[in-house]
């Protein structure tokens, strides 16, 4: 492209600056890995690789979760609020493969904004980022709970959440870890059971089950309101997540500037044909999920409707073995971030950096995750979801205004082209992140300014008023999430 800018030096704090990266179209070899990259790491993954943890991160069978929760807020329209999480998230998705290619470094939206805007802005984008991973091994709990009442209705939810979060929390403390090969397993049997779910909604949509046909109300119809469509989209951007993990993983990949990026656009392109297609079918069969007994378990009374009891069973099994394979990733990575952020001394060291020396677990961090998890027992599943999309939203909305910065602070050769790709693409990114952002429940918004208010009177004191630099995160965001 013609109007390409030059090559430019992206400041001079950042670890390796003294090359300068080619940016996006030049053609010319890739940016060298910055000298100060962790020695630990090595290039092992490749693009299918990073599609597959990406997949893994985000759980095929996800898209059963909020299924009744979204249709009930949408009045039907699920799929139509998919289209507008994916509509953002390919916005977005565009500024991370072009900030990725600037800076080929572990640390996602934390590091861009560290490098492009502000150190201290960055470390609140990171904070902010990190409270996702700390409530994933709730979201993981609550919907254990859930689909196992479905179909064990006698036993009490509490029990389910606990049992969930005693399971993870064991197999953490005696050191297992889920490898890439086990999360393309978990993968192969959630889309396994996924197509059996969608094979038999098909055939009970031919014979006219429940009254149903195929048409397009699903995705527009004459009683579709804006306001509930963006609150369905607010909720269902936790599917979404695993895009976001992939680009953390910049130096373990062997050709990061091509294949991050790469790899970001095949899963949300996977990823949102399947969520599409599956809700599309669900909401025809059942376009109103209040007829269902039991609206957030509206997915395995589907089962059971679509295939008998057996099927229920299956389908339910099949869950939990992606729901206790998430718990244990994500209550590793949670662990192991507040591990790395203890280590690295942007938060206490006495009782985040400690490491059991038998097992090699930082077993204080796992209790205090298992602790936050226990929080199921009292949170909703759809005011979880929001409380987690706060963060990301945080994190999208800094990742596209990380490429605007770039554009004013970095780039020489102004042309037509960068204009589009450096400030047009990235704002409306941003408008529809913030637009998102804002149709979060109230609670999740006093929860999540909570979260910030305590990351920024923490900085403030670590920095002594901004005085000093601003903790470091690149370490924690990239330490082994998928060792």
């Amino acid at each position: 492209m013609s109007s390409s800018p030059s090559p430019t030096k992206v400041g001079p704090d950042r670890p390796g600056s003294g090359s300068s990266p080619e940016l996006p179209g030049q053609g010319s070899a890739p940016a060298p890995v910055p000298a100060a990259a962790p020695a630990t790491l090595r290039r092992t993954l490749k693009l299918r690789h990073l599609v597959f943890i990406g997949l893994a991160y985000m759980a095929p069978l996800a898209v059963f979760d909020m299924f009744g929760i979204v249709a009930a807020e949408t009045g039907g329209h699920v799929p139509l609020a998919y289209l507008v999480v994916i509509v953002a998230v390919l916005f977005t998705a565009f500024s991370y493969s072009r900030m990725v290619r600037l800076f080929p470094i572990a640390g996602s939206a934390y590091t861009y904004a560290k490098e492009a805007i502000n150190a201290h802005v960055g470390f609140l984008v990171g904070w902010a980022a990190t409270l996702d991973y700390l409530l994933l091994p709730m979201i993981n709990a609550i919907l254990s709970a859930i689909y196992m009442g479905a179909v064990f209705p006698e036993v009490p939810f509490w029990v389910w959440v606990l049992l969930t979060v005693a399971i993870c929390t064991v197999m953490n403390l005696i050191g297992v870890k889920l490898a890439a090969s086990m999360n393309m397993l978990l993968v192969g049997i959630q889309l396994v059971v996924a197509v059996v779910f969608v094979t038999l909604t098909i055939i009970n949509i031919v014979n006219g089950a429940n009254g149903a046909e195929f048409t397009i109300r699903p995705f527009i119809s004459s009683d579709v309101q804006l306001a509930a469509i963006s609150a369905g989209a607010a909720i269902l951007a936790l599917s979404f997540l695993g895009f976001d993990a992939v680009s953390t993983l910049a130096e373990e990949a062997e050709k990061p500037e091509r294949d991050i990026p790469r790899a970001i656009f095949i899963i949300i392109g996977v990823a949102g044909a399947f969520f599409i297609t599956v809700t599309y079918l669900m909401q025809v069969l059942f376009p109103d999920v209040t007829l269902l007994g039991d609206i957030v378990g509206a997915s395995p009374e589907i089962a059971k409707y679509i295939g008998g009891a057996a099927f229920q069973a299956i389908f339910v099994g099949g869950y939990m073995m992606a729901v206790l394979g998430c718990g244990i990733t994500q209550q590793m990575s949670a662990a192991r971030l507040l591990y790395a952020m203890g280590r690295d001394g942007a938060l206490p060291k006495r009782l985040f950096s400690r490491i059991n020396p038998r097992t090699g677990v930082p077993v204080v961090n796992v209790l205090i995750v298992a602790a936050i998890a226990l929080t199921a027992l009292f949170v909703d599943l759809d005011q979880a979801a929001s409380m987690i999309n706060f963060g990301a939203f945080i994190a999208f909305t800094f990742v596209n205004l990380s490429v605007i910065f770039v554009f004013f602070r970095f780039l020489k050769r102004r042309g037509p082209g960068a204009w589009l790709s450096f400030v047009l693409i990235p704002a409306v990114g941003v408008l529809i992140n913030v637009w998102l952002w804002l149709s979060l429940d109230t609670v999740s918004m006093i929860i999540g300014g909570i979260w910030i208010a305590l990351g920024t009177a923490y900085l403030l004191v670590k920095t002594r008023g901004f005085r000093a630099p601003a903790p470091d995160l690149t370490g924690p965001i990239n330490i082994g999430m998928y060792e």
